[in-house]
């Protein structure tokens, strides 16, 4: 069941944080019906790690369950941000049972800032139960959701020399063809990262899939790389 003392201290917490002035400015940029407290990112993640280590979970489902009464009852984007922080705690780190969570704050959220919150989580759960999860990745790179899709193409950012190739030639070729500005960005963001481990990788690729490629993904895919 959910900590409610959890709950409480973020939502209190976070409120008496609040910067009006900020907080328009971020919800205008983010052009979001949802509005922002004005705390910065930083001390969002400092409150959410502080208020879950005074009042720590019992269980794994515990924090599972916070996390989803947080997200779905949130009334400020930075509520929102502290769930996604909570489900960084090392008791849930590498645990499948988290992927539902994952999977639905990516499509209920719908937003860059979400979506890329938790990538770096499901490629932590791609590390530790490979098989399952290449399974679920490749379902997730044709679904009918573009942010579930954008998903299956970054969650092997950082990885470096423990990346798929295989998986990621199969996530992009699967997405080519899409004209979603955030679909065309991820491609090209996922190559520009490999390619810190392996830029002959990514030169061959991209030579192998040029007319294919957005200019989009191609320009991000190279930067920093010497085209021959």
């Amino acid at each position: 069941m959910a900590n409610e003392a959890v709950l409480a201290l973020i939502r209190s917490e976070l409120r008496a944080a609040a910067d009006p002035v900020r907080g328009a400015a971020a919800q205008a940029y983010m052009k979001s019906a949802t509005p922002s407290l004005g705390v910065r990112v930083p001390d969002v993640r400092r409150t959410a790690k502080a208020v879950a280590a005074a009042h720590p979970f019992e269980t794994a489902d515990d924090l599972r369950s916070t996390v989803l009464a947080l997200w779905r009852d949130a009334r400020y984007r930075e509520e929102r941000y502290a769930a996604i922080d909570l489900t960084g705690l090392r008791s849930v780190a590498g645990d499948p049972l988290m992927l539902p969570v994952y999977e639905e704050i990516i499509r209920t959220g719908s937003s860059w800032d979400y979506v890329d919150g938790v990538t770096h989580r499901i490629g932590a759960l791609l590390k530790a139960h490979r098989e399952e999860l290449t399974r679920v990745l490749l379902q997730w790179s044709v679904d009918g959701d573009f942010w579930i899709r954008r998903a299956s193409i970054t969650a092997q950012l950082g990885a470096k020399g423990q990346t798929d190739t295989g998986l990621l030639t199969a996530v992009i070729e699967a997405n080519m063809a899409d004209r979603e500005f955030f679909i065309r960005k991820a491609i090209g963001w996922a190559l520009r990262e490999y390619a810190k481990t392996d830029p002959e990788w990514v030169l061959e690729f991209v030579a192998r899939n040029g007319p294919s490629l957005s200019p989009l993904s191609r320009r991000e895919a190279l930067k920093n790389q010497q085209v021959r």
